[in-house]
Parts: C-alpha cells; structure tokens; sequence
C-alpha cells in the first residue's frame, strides 16, 4: 500500500506545480507555499498552505485551483484545503529553482 501513497503524493505534487500566484511566475509548490500534503488510508487529501501576503487578492482562486486540480486526481477521493500564516512564508521558502527565476541568487 505505500508505494500507492507515494505515487499519490507525486501526482499531488505534480498537480501543485501547475497553479500559480497570477501575480508572480513561479507555481505554489516552488514558492514554498505548501506547508503539507498528507493523503489518508481511503485516499482523502488534506494540504495546508499559506500565501506570499495575508492580504493577497487572489487568495480564493489559488486555493480553488488547488482543490479542483488535486479532485482530477483519478485515486483521490476528497481534497481539503487549509490555509495557515505559521509558520509565515519567506523567501527562504521558495526552491533553488524559484529563486533563480525571481532573481534572488
């Protein structure tokens, strides 16, 4: 059974590496803005994320997109989305990848 979570969890991830922040062009996994990803025995998925900003605009589109493309997930049963501020984000957050493109290395 743990190599059906792993391979659940990679195609989560593959899915977060696709919704991105319209305001900054690098997705919401590389920015760092997934905290957790945690999938049940009956395949429910609960993550929790945060924003670059508490006060960002397009805080509800991000989280809807997350949970529509995550439900497309053919093994996933249910998606919760949390959003936390703790710990809050910083850019020491994002992947080597994301800081190259947003030019902090």
């Amino acid at each position: 059974m743990e190599n059906t979570f792993l391979s659940i969890e990679e195609e989560i991830v593959r899915m977060l590496r696709t919704v991105y922040d319209p305001e900054i062009p690098v997705n919401v996994y590389d920015l760092g803005l997934i905290y957790k990803v945690e999938v049940s025995p009956e395949n429910d998925v609960l993550i929790e994320m945060t924003l670059t900003a508490p006060s960002c605009p397009m805080a509800d589109f991000i989280l809807e997109d997350i949970r529509q493309k995550v439900e497309s997930i053919d093994a996933v049963k249910s998606v919760d989305v949390q959003l936390v501020f703790e710990p809050v984000w910083d850019k020491d957050m994002m992947s080597e990848e994301a800081k190259l493109e947003l030019g902090f290395l």
